[in-house]
């Protein structure tokens, strides 16, 4: 890993050598905003294939616009870069692509430009879905930001001070993660992770304005649960206690895919393993991913 590239300001360089202004509004404020993507490699087609990267272009531009960053690039320059950038180092394997986009120079907090943006690729396999363990996760004491004060709708660092206080804390207590509640005392989701549960042969996730991102593997899930495996499904605010009583709690993302929660504040959930309807949603989101459902190839983008 520490012999791999990265691109930064239109160059690939070896990762030692990227290097960013300490003084630059990024460093000392956090403002960058970034999508984290995945790349799953087929060894049936022998090729690399990035899942939903057009939605994670837009979803970094909507980023960028309500961020107030002045906008130098154009989704063919995001994604030509990305490919650059993989192609160097000549990824044959499972990886996560963090591209972001930060405010450079000597500005201040307030500052809109100038813009720069990095990629950095790195090895990262695919999770086992019929791995049964499940993780154990609190209620937060820490409240979800909510688009009154900072919103989760834009994926900016300086947001994951939130997250970082509410994972903290989860590990303290001997916890694996966390999860959060909104400012409405109804569940949001996980420290960079959006939350389903499943209850009542009926799968539930909250509304996008419970406080949580307009997450793409939320859209995904959603898209096929309904879709492939026919469940029910519902958007709606979620009570803590539904929690407790949920025969199955999982947690996604892009970087987690499907990770099942099986005790939530010492209560086990279900059979406190992970569940048929996760491990089920779970290998089809892989299946997919590697381009092995033809249906979903409008998904996937060919690195090789």
């Amino acid at each position: 890993m520490n012999s791999r590239l990265i691109w930064l300001d239109g160059k690939v360089l070896p990762v030692e050598d990227a290097k960013v202004n300490v003084l630059s509004p990024t460093s000392q404020f956090g403002a960058n905003v970034f999508e984290g993507i995945r790349c799953y490699w087929s060894e049936e087609n022998k090729n690399l294939y990035a899942f939903r990267l057009e939605d994670h272009f837009r979803r970094l531009l909507r980023s960028v616009k309500l961020f107030r960053f002045e906008n130098r690039y154009t989704l063919e320059d995001l994604k030509m870069s990305f490919v650059e950038v993989i192609k160097a180092n000549n990824f044959k394997e499972d990886i996560a692509v963090r591209q972001t986009i930060f405010l450079d120079g000597f500005g201040s907090w307030f500052a809109t430009g100038p813009t720069n943006m990095f990629i950095a690729p790195i090895p990262k396999a695919r999770l086992n879905p019929f791995n049964s363990k499940g993780i154990k996760c609190c209620v937060s004491s820490w409240e979800r930001i909510n688009d009154n004060s900072m919103s989760p709708r834009v994926k900016v660092g300086a947001n994951y001070i939130n997250s970082r206080a509410a994972q903290l804390e989860a590990l303290q207590n001997n916890y694996d993660s966390a999860i959060f509640l909104n400012n409405q005392g109804k569940v949001a989701e996980g420290p960079g992770s959006c939350l389903f549960i499943f209850r009542n042969n009926k799968l539930i996730t909250p509304l996008l304005t419970a406080s949580i991102l307009e997450s793409i593997t939320r859209e995904t899930i959603i898209e096929i649960a309904k879709n492939d495996l026919g469940l029910d499904f519902e958007e709606r605010d979620i009570d803590r206690t539904e929690l407790y009583i949920a025969d199955e709690v999982f947690l996604c993302g892009s970087a987690i895919e499907i990770n099942a929660i099986v005790n939530i504040d010492g209560y086990t959930i279900g059979s406190g393993e992970k569940g048929e309807i996760s491990k089920r949603l779970h290998q089809l989101y892989l299946e997919i991913a590697s381009g092995k459902v033809e249906k979903y190839s409008k998904w996937l983008t060919s690195i090789y």
